[in-house]
């Protein structure tokens, strides 16, 4: 249940004890009842302190979430005024921002919080909130959860699978892949495994086509937002990103990259890199995608995504562990496949290895 706490109101400029929102008293500090409600609109902006984790704020395939974030950016919608987001890294900065800084709303796990400086916003804010209220935001992320947020249509993982037909786009993914040293239908399983082959598929958080690629990712890979329902400009752009992330992993053996660079698809490299920051820690190998992934999926856990050397927070670790294994699943499935010119499809490796072979006989 959201708590709403909000310091006896003040006025004038004077010194004033400070009730943090778990309980704390602090030393006191001046406040001033000269910047509120009236000025943050005119301002246009109103500012959100909080920590990451999974009830105050977070990354989700490029959409931001967590109830009491959600919370805030509909009270910010209401009032007409863009919400800006300030991450404090524990409570031990968020305290000090407190006496610093005097955020408009701050948010941790159980709370949001207005101070007793800005009586018209918390007038504002107990108008406008309700239980009902958050029970509908709480519900909405849900459902985004549950779905992964994605309108599309479902198509057959095969197209035709008696004549070795994975999709309409297999002579794109053969073209592409060539690019990045991947085989073709490892790209094609995980594109089955983004949009199921609907090239009109959009995200709720705004990631379009068969390869979901995000409108800011595609303007630094060159692709139009506008042609990002095109086939061949969704997946040569997806292809294109894919090729950064192998250079982001450049460290990592080419016969495990893959897995580093489909994980970094779906969760973001950072939250990778945290991981294989906390493996390495624990004497684990880095470099080894089996060694890494259960560290991926204890940055859900407080203990893990707190931990000093976790430098991007919280993440939903189970979606993405999960997408790669799924991804190789259904990339074995499609092993063996006949490709558009008729002929069985080598992994690079192997068309290197038949290449000397002939080169010597």
């Amino acid at each position: 249940m959201l708590l709403f706490m909000a310091l006896a109101a003040c006025s004038g400029q004077r010194e004033e004890p400070i009730t943090t929102p778990w309980g704390e008293v602090l030393d006191s500090i001046p406040t001033s009842d000269d910047f509120d409600l009236s000025d943050i609109q005119q301002a246009g902006e109103m500012i959100l302190l909080t920590l990451r984790g999974p009830a105050t704020y977070y990354d989700y395939r490029g959409q931001q979430l967590g109830l009491r974030y959600l919370v805030a950016q509909r009270f910010a919608d209401h009032l007409g005024v863009r919400l800006r987001v300030d991450i404090c890294r524990d409570t031990t900065e968020m305290r000090q921002r407190l006496i610093d800084d005097d955020p408009d709303l701050t948010a941790t796990r159980d709370t949001i919080y207005i101070s007793g400086d800005k009586p018209a916003l918390a007038k504002a804010f107990k108008a406008w909130y309700s239980p009902r209220r958050l029970a509908e935001i709480g519900k909405e992320e849900k459902r985004l959860l549950a779905t992964g947020g994605v309108r599309r249509r479902v198509f057959s993982p095969m197209l035709n699978r008696q004549g070795g037909v994975i999709s309409r786009y297999d002579g794109l993914f053969v073209q592409y892949a060539r690019e990045i040293h991947w085989d073709w239908r490892l790209l094609a399983a995980q594109c089955y495994q983004e949009s199921c082959f609907d090239p009109l598929a959009v995200s709720f958080a705004g990631a379009k086509g068969l390869m979901q690629i995000m409108p800011s990712t595609a303007s630094t890979i060159g692709v139009p937002a506008e042609k990002l329902f095109e086939p061949q400009q969704n997946i040569a752009g997806a292809v294109k990103f894919i090729a950064k992330l192998e250079n982001t992993f450049s460290d990592i053996p080419k016969h495990e990259r893959q897995n580093f660079v489909l994980a970094s698809y779906n969760g973001g490299c950072y939250h990778i890199r945290d991981a294989m920051a906390l493996a390495r820690r624990d004497g684990k190998n880095e470099r080894r995608w089996v060694e890494v992934a259960p560290y991926v999926l204890r940055l859900s856990e407080p203990q893990y995504y707190q931990d000093p050397l976790v430098k991007n927070g919280y993440m939903r670790g189970s979606e993405t562990v999960d997408y790669v294994r799924k991804i190789r699943q259904r990339y074995q499935q499609y092993r063996g496949v006949k490709g558009p010119s008729g002929g069985l499809n080598f992994t690079p490796q192997k068309a290197q290895n038949q290449k000397h072979r002939q080169k010597f006989q």
